[in-house]
């Protein structure tokens, strides 16, 4: 357990060091069993990436119940519903980057503006209603704009992407504020023409087979 430990302080110090949150703002988990149930490790409240240790990371249960000398993240039950429902979730990655939050101010999802949003699981990233931090509210408001979805913006917030591991949260994190920022600029220069619904259909069916190796070429050894 101490070694996924070290992985999470190490992604949660790249959230930093890339530009994804500011002090300590936003959150990072990833799911473990204690070896009897269900749970996760989560960084904990108030305390900045920069100084965490092993000891400090505290793990949830799928119950509720914790375990750690320091208190999780104020965000945890979102965590936990989420590692619930969605049995793909490996990480889950909150974060208040800069032009995630920009669109969030302005309750924007996200629509087709580039193919790259189908990487997401649909046609748009979905901005979820607003709510007070760490409620059960703002953790219904996440559950239902993920739907169908790997990422969401959360009103007036920031945004929450989940993966099966937790280099594949950052790397999801770092390509939805990637796109926030392209439509943000793209939106400075008039409206973005959207791609439709047959054409984002295309996308999804290509993205099902990609990056795999057995792609039908025949190559010479």
């Amino acid at each position: 357990m101490d070694e996924k430990r070290a992985e999470l302080i190490a992604t949660a110090q790249a959230m930093s060091t890339l530009g994804l949150n500011p002090g300590t703002a936003g959150n990072l988990s990833c799911r473990l069993s204690d070896g009897e149930q269900e749970g996760f490790l989560i960084t904990p409240t108030g305390t900045d990436y920069a100084h965490l240790k092993p000891g400090d990371i505290p793990w949830v249960g799928l119950d509720g119940r914790v375990s750690g000398k320091k208190s999780p993240s104020s965000e945890w039950r979102l965590h936990r519903d989420l590692y619930a429902v969605q049995p793909e979730a490996g990480a889950v990655l909150h974060a208040h980057s800069p032009f995630a939050v920009s669109l969030a101010c302005l309750r924007l999802e996200i629509p087709p503006f580039h193919y790259m949003i189908a990487r997401f699981g649909g046609d748009s990233v979905r901005c979820g209603a607003y709510a007070l931090f760490g409620s059960q509210a703002l953790s219904d408001a996440a559950l239902s704009a993920l739907e169908g979805r790997s990422a969401c913006l959360l009103a007036n917030h920031g945004m929450v992407v989940y993966g099966s591991d937790l280099k594949q949260a950052l790397d999801r994190g770092m390509e939805l504020e990637s796109l926030c920022e392209h439509y943000w600029r793209a939106s400075l220069l008039g409206a973005p023409i959207l791609l439709n619904p047959e054409e984002m259909a295309a996308v999804r069916e290509r993205f099902a087979g990609y990056g795999q190796q057995s792609s039908g070429i025949k190559t010479e050894d």
